[in-house]
């Protein structure tokens, strides 16, 4: 029976750097394995978590998810369920997938894609390609350009919709945890966790999309 004012505990991280990551391309959905600099990202996440307990752990289908969860697995023999679970993975980025950041950047300074709507791919971008789009627009135009929250890539996800599969795991996965008295470690992506912040956060859109999430860092929240 689950014992009222108990706490238990979710550890939320990132997946180390991938190959499309240091390419600059958008990923979304398509796989991309863990670089060498990645693989030292999941291992600094394994050592924050060395000394907390976790009885769960969650991925998603997608290698890096995966591989990144492996060493932090290590030496934790009390985690005896690994479950997969997708409501976590990365937005689609639809027709998107695969493209670089430049070629991104080069339709936008071609005013093939509108930033009045579609503004929010750009905290996608990696630094240097969201540096043009200042110099493009201007700094203050770059402060405002976050407009397309619910806008999705063709054939693709917008941050509302991420937003709703995410709310539907966290419904989910705070009565698992209560039910079965267990903390969890979830190996996720970086606009997933970004929807999950805002959730349990209970943040504005404005800020979410400010957010950056790194590799390294993990989140721990009390359900």
């Amino acid at each position: 029976m689950f014992r009222k004012n108990k706490k238990f505990h979710i550890y939320l991280f990132r997946h180390g750097k991938t190959t499309f990551n240091r390419d600059g391309r958008f990923t979304g959905w398509m796989d991309s394995r863990l670089t060498a600099e990645g693989k030292k990202h999941a291992n600094i996440v394994a050592k924050k978590l060395k000394s907390k307990k976790f009885e769960v752990a969650i991925h998603t289908r997608l290698s890096r998810s995966k591989d990144t969860l492996k060493p932090v697995l290590r030496g934790h023999d009390e985690c005896r369920i690994v479950l997969e679970d997708d409501r976590m993975i990365e937005r689609s980025y639809g027709d998107l997938q695969g493209t670089t950041h430049e070629q991104f950047v080069d339709r936008i300074g071609k005013r093939s894609y509108d930033l009045r709507t579609h503004g929010d791919f750009v905290v996608s971008l990696d630094k240097r390609n969201r540096k043009k789009i200042e110099e493009f627009f201007g700094t203050e135009e770059y402060k405002a350009i976050h407009r397309g929250y619910k806008v999705a890539a063709p054939n693709g996800e917008s941050f509302a919709d991420v937003e709703k599969r995410v709310g539907r795991f966290i419904k989910d996965l705070k009565k698992f945890m209560r039910k079965n008295e267990v903390n969890v470690a979830i190996s996720a992506h970086g606009n997933s966790i970004r929807l999950f912040r805002k959730i349990m956060e209970k943040a504005h859109k404005k800020s979410v999309v400010q957010w950056f999430i790194p590799y390294d860092k993990v989140y721990e929240y009390e359900v």
